[in-house]
């Protein structure tokens, strides 16, 4: 086994990750700095701290990167309208960069050589860490436990846990049945009885957002205003990125807006059942491709969308810290100087409707676009032109007898 001096661990404070600290300690006789990220998963992460202490760290750390978390990873993400397999708004896989990214400034200024999290090895998040750890800091080394040991059960770990005196509560309050993952963009469900595929998910699982059936009769109305593709103010207020987030999370959730339940693909070959509450991302996702659908030109637009799938799938398998991600950003980006405006939302019972748009930089021009008389500005004899053009091979195939049916 490798001499290790320092690691930095990615550290929440719950079962999984005491355990690892102690394991590490115990196994690689290492000094070990905590790392804790106050994402918005809506839990008071100042606990980790009393925690980690007891256990003997002497160098912790709690972070609130909220702020980073929307405005540096979310927001770029929905620039290019991002959308793995149809559905899945990667509420999960944009969080991962980040705590990357700080795992490895921290390593770089405690002095420690290796990093390590509390991912399993069936997962996609041991890939998501490792990627951007290894393009981040090529050298590291990363520490996986669950790739390493034999606790491979709640119950050896909770065994491990009253054995070395980890101050963990086993027959504590009512442990959710799933395995949950929350942060400003998103909360995620995955185990119980969301196994069976057949199985409808359980009313009282969701946190975020009341069902479409008991949301308001009354329906919702919001203006997003956007500058170069983000929104910067919501009904004419002037907001933050994770303010932004959070506001479109209340009242998305307060209408029934957000929920998915999906089976996806992993990165290692698996396919997954996840359940995901979304509502500030659904609202964003609508409300940009409204005022992109104004303000830009017809083939920027297709080719971000031929585009957007290999976006994700980036995202989705850990590569954002990829020179192909930053590539396809900065052409993303570019796209954006003109999308600029404001648009107009109506929020029903779980639905997300456009209902007005408008901008300065707008290529909507009413007088070619009108069914009423448009004064020449259109002439319609130019089309006959333009179609038979186009429709040039096929009658040439006609002609020659190639047949299509």
């Amino acid at each position: 086994m490798a001499e290790v001096k320092k690691v930095v661990l990615a550290y929440s404070g719950g079962l999984d990750t005491s355990v690892i600290l102690k394991w590490l300690q115990e196994t690689y006789d290492c000094e070990v700095v905590t790392f804790t990220a106050d994402l918005g998963q809506g839990e008071e992460v100042e606990p980790a701290r009393a925690k980690a202490q007891a256990m003997g760290v002497k160098e912790i750390y709690i972070d609130d990167l909220r702020e980073e978390f929307v405005r540096d990873f979310v927001f770029p993400m929905f620039r290019a309208n991002t959308v793995y397999e149809g559905e899945y708004l990667l509420g999960t896989s944009i969080a991962r960069p980040l705590i990357a990214k700080r795992l490895i400034e921290i390593a770089n200024e405690t002095g420690g050589d290796a990093i390590s999290h509390g991912a399993t090895g069936k997962g996609n998040d041991q890939v998501r860490f490792e990627l951007g750890a290894y393009a981040l800091k090529p050298g590291v080394k990363v520490i996986a436990p669950w790739r390493e040991w034999d606790l491979l059960s709640r119950e050896k770990l909770m065994d491990y846990a009253e054995k070395h005196g980890i101050p963990i509560e086993r027959h504590g309050k009512k442990k959710s049945p799933y395995s949950m993952d929350a942060n400003l963009l998103h909360i995620s469900y995955e185990g119980g009885v969301l196994e069976d595929t057949w199985t409808e998910h359980e009313e009282d699982m969701w946190r975020w957002t009341v069902s479409p059936e008991s949301a308001p009769d009354q329906a919702t109305y919001i203006e997003l205003s956007y500058r170069n593709g983000d929104i910067v103010a919501i009904d004419g207020k002037e907001m933050t990125p994770a303010e932004v987030l959070t506001y479109l999370n209340k009242v998305g959730g307060a209408n029934g807006i957000g929920r998915l339940d999906i089976v996806e693909n992993r990165f290692v070959g698996m396919k997954s059942r996840g359940c995901y509450e979304t509502p500030g991302g659904t609202i964003m996702l609508k409300g940009h491709r409204a005022i992109e659908s104004i303000t830009l030109d017809r083939e920027v637009a297709h080719l971000k969308d031929s585009l957007m799938p290999k976006y994700a799938e980036l995202i989705y398998n850990g590569f954002w810290w990829s020179p192909e991600r930053v590539m396809l950003q900065e052409m993303i980006d570019a796209s954006q100087v003109n999308v600029n405006g404001v648009v107009r939302l109506k929020l029903y019972k779980g639905n997300v409707i456009v209902v007005g748009r408008k901008s300065d930089d707008s290529l909507f021009d009413a007088n070619i676009a009108t069914f009423e008389d448009d004064a020449g500005a259109y002439d319609q004899a130019d089309a006959a032109g333009f179609i038979k053009l186009n429709a040039l091979r096929m009658r040439i195939a006609a002609g020659k007898g190639r047949k299509l049916l």
